[in-house]
């Protein structure tokens, strides 16, 4: 049998690389200039190997009953990992991807081809202008994992921005973000404050060592106008391979401290992540 071989292409955001996963048959991870961007198993969608994939799937878990279909906005796709997980684990979703990048989509649409039947769209496109054309009250789920290169882009941390991320939910619907700092906390700590100036309920998931300063790394930022089942979201994060902690109430607001909102602007990108945080190949 002929053994997988790493791809290697130029795309619009840099160099990106399939990688084989040699323990599974038909896994590739994605990077981009070095940058894990998703990992796919075509024969099991619903192996989720990054963390951050993983907290971002038990808020789709939770955000209805097991099974049912909903309507879910990713912005940010790269490999589409999250949005072939909710195809399998809830048949009938109706799915959009979007993703800037238009040579990295047609990588990503040759090499890891998505099933005609899944109910995923995916589309080139800006996130923001996406989601500024978007219906009001068309979705159940927004997700937003958008990173040019290594750091997510300014105009998705604003205030402006919550709040079209807002228009956009169905009443009890869910946004999540994958968002990356490190102490002190200067990018996150304004995140959390943008969104609570939107927002009714907010929680964040993360691994205790990122919390605690410790180091660099990812953490999930859920928000929503309804009350979010933060004690079965605890129970799942504590059981994956690497636990991480959910805050949410009084302690996410001490955490949040004096941080302002975000306003257009006064936005800045994310930090750029230190060096080795996150680079493979």
């Amino acid at each position: 049998m002929n053994e997988p071989i790493p791809v290697i292409r130029a795309v619009d955001s840099g160099t990106a690389k399939l990688l084989p996963d040699v323990d599974r048959e038909r896994a590739w991870l994605l990077t981009v200039d070095g940058a894990p961007q998703s990992y796919v198993d075509l024969d099991e969608p619903a192996h989720l190997e990054f963390e951050y994939v993983r907290r971002l799937a038990h808020v789709v878990d939770l955000a209805a009953e097991p099974g049912e279909p909903l309507t879910v906005l990713h912005l940010g796709g790269g490999g589409c990992t999250l949005p072939r997980y909710t195809a399998v684990t809830r048949p009938g979703s109706a799915q959009d991807v979007v993703e800037a990048d238009a040579a990295l989509r047609a990588l990503v649409a040759e090499r890891l081809p998505i099933p005609e039947a899944a109910g995923i769209a995916v589309h080139t496109a800006d996130a923001r202008r996406w989601l500024e054309a978007a219906p009001d009250r068309s979705v159940d789920v927004l997700i937003g994992d958008v990173f040019g290169g290594s750091r997510v882009p300014a105009h998705l941390t604003s205030v402006e921005y919550a709040r079209q991320a807002a228009r956009v939910l169905r009443p009890g619907g869910v946004y999540a973000a994958n968002l990356a700092d490190g102490a002190p906390f200067a990018f996150l700590r304004s995140q959390l404050a943008t969104f609570a100036a939107v927002f009714g309920e907010l929680a964040l998931v993360a691994e205790p060592g990122v919390l605690r300063g410790r180091r660099f790394g990812n953490a999930v930022l859920i928000a929503s106008h309804t009350p979010l089942d933060t004690a079965a979201l605890a129970r799942r994060t504590a059981a994956d391979a690497f636990p991480a902690r959910v805050e949410h109430g009084a302690a996410l607001g001490r955490f949040t401290g004096d941080a302002a909102p975000v306003r257009d602007s006064g936005a800045v990108p994310s930090p750029r992540p230190p060096d080795g945080a996150f680079g493979i190949g």
